[in-house]
């Protein structure tokens, strides 16, 4: 008997050993995968770099005719679009995350909420481009026209209501998930001091999730900064530097959606590469400063 059992657990052992030993390769892989694509768009964009230099990133002027590559107005056009869907999509991230979570956690009601969110996250991008096309812009035109702007429709402000809408999801899905792990005794104790819900939710659910709930609003961020087809289709496609959220302009995904396979010379391919490579350090230096904040708010 006593043999049996030192067999089993050498042979537990054994594929602990291995078990680990995939999960490590596995880590390394991706970590090999992320180190590839940043060294191929570096290595794309270097004919880019080279001829332009650092002066790239502040040009005001895209225009391949002339050879000249700018990508400002991109840089530009990608923030605002991103930041301003976040800040629009956030309080209905965090209403329905408290809703589903604290409120109303179970239930038929609940989980056609829940299943609608899901499915919210799971249509494609295109579907709401078309769907901005025809209800969205009509409606901004009719604001736009009573703020006596120029009714285009298209613009900064459409793309960011179409993106707020697609990134609602990623914040309260997580959110969800996030206040419906909060221990019971902690509000139940709250409750028993006299607190009412909402002050239960101010005070103990919001600080206990804030590191988590604001992990949802990086995530959505860093799905909004690279959504490329609805944008394009609704942002109005122009290299000027939008001047107000009603202006047109584009973003780094959207130009190299509608241009890559115009480019037809050496720099004008490794210019679109280039914002590629932008984007993707944008997006590490977003993620890394969000992870610094969230890193301070655990610690607090």
């Amino acid at each position: 008997m006593e043999n049996k059992r030192l067999q089993l657990s050498n042979s537990q052992l054994k594929w602990e050993v291995l078990f680990k030993r995939i999960l490590i390769a596995m880590s390394i892989l991706l970590v090999l995968i992320i180190l590839g694509v940043l060294t191929t768009l570096i290595i794309e964009s270097m004919p880019s770099i080279k001829a332009l230099g650092v002066g790239y990133l502040w040009g005001k002027v895209w225009d391949p005719v002339q050879n000249i590559y700018g990508a400002y107005p991109f840089l530009i056009g990608t923030l605002l679009t991103s930041f301003i869907a976040l800040i629009i999509s956030v309080p209905f991230s965090y209403a329905i995350a408290i809703y589903l979570g604290e409120y109303n956690p179970k239930g038929w009601l609940s989980d056609l909420l829940k299943n609608t969110i899901e499915l919210i996250a799971a249509v494609p991008s295109i579907i709401y481009g078309f769907w901005g096309l025809f209800v969205l812009i009509p409606l901004v035109r009719e604001l736009e026209i009573k703020f006596h702007v120029l009714p285009y429709g298209y613009g900064i402000l459409t793309a960011s209501l179409i993106l707020a809408i697609m990134i609602i999801p990623y914040g309260a899905s997580l959110g969800i998930s996030l206040i419906r792990m909060v221990p019971s005794p902690l509000k139940e104790g709250a409750y028993a001091l006299g607190a009412t819900r909402f002050e239960v939710i101010r005070s103990v659910i919001m600080p206990y999730t804030r590191s988590g709930l604001f992990a949802g609003v990086l995530l959505s961020l860093g799905r909004a900064l690279g959504e490329t087809m609805a944008v394009t289709m609704l942002i109005g496609n122009t290299t000027t530097i939008p001047t107000s959220i009603f202006a047109t302009g584009n973003t780094m995904a959207s130009v190299i959606a509608n241009e890559f396979t115009e480019a037809d010379h050496t720099e004008y391919l490794s210019a679109l590469i280039e914002l590629g490579l932008v984007l993707f350090f944008v997006t590490v230096v977003i993620n890394l400063i969000g992870k610094r904040i969230i890193t301070r708010f655990t610690n607090n």
